[in-house]
């Protein structure tokens, strides 16, 4: 996959360590610090749950159920409901950073890697560090055989949550490729 958009996106998640978040709160900061630099696994853990917790939450309790409800149907597999409800979220609150990452995943889910790339591309422009674009990112990268971006983007997520298993395991299995080899 090549474009614009995977273009940006791939931008986005390089520089993401060099922007600030344009919603974010100091209790995130505080969080991706521990999330970097944990005293321990469940300190790691902890911060993790309490960010995705943030992400989720809204000022306008309405919001928040929306968001809610567009899980329990993606859950459900029901995407095209999913998507209708985060469709009309997205016009009422176009800065709801989680809004656009569920949106991106059914994107991402029914295999419609262009949508899915503008909705990752909104999601890390309002929140630079969030690993879980950053992944489903990867994920596309993968899907279309751009290996040496997927390692560069899991890379990045490591940098900001070393905990990830899912990048962990992808990193050492890509860089068993990438590594020179002796004849």
């Amino acid at each position: 996959m090549n474009g614009p958009d995977f273009d940006r996106v791939l931008r986005l998640v390089l520089s993401a360590t060099e922007r600030t978040p344009l919603v974010g709160s100091r209790r995130l900061d505080s969080l991706f610090q521990t999330l970097a630099h944990p005293p321990g696994d469940l300190a790691a853990g902890e911060a993790e749950d309490l960010i995705w917790a943030l992400w989720t939450s809204h000022d306008n309790a309405v919001s928040e159920e929306r968001l809610d409800r567009a899980i329990r149907l993606v859950a459900s597999r029901d995407f095209a409901g999913a998507q209708a409800v985060l469709d009309a979220l997205l016009v009422d609150e176009p800065y709801y950073v989680e809004a656009w990452n569920k949106r991106a995943t059914i994107f991402f889910l029914t295999e419609d890697d262009v949508r899915s790339l503008e909705d990752i591309a909104r999601t890390l422009e309002l929140e630079p560090r969030h690993f879980g674009a950053m992944c489903g990112f990867a994920q596309i990268c993968l899907r279309h055989g751009r290996r040496a971006e997927a390692l560069a983007v899991y890379d990045i997520a490591l940098a900001i949550h070393p905990r990830l298993a899912e990048a962990r395991s992808a990193v050492a299995r890509l860089s068993r490729e990438f590594s020179p080899t002796a004849h």
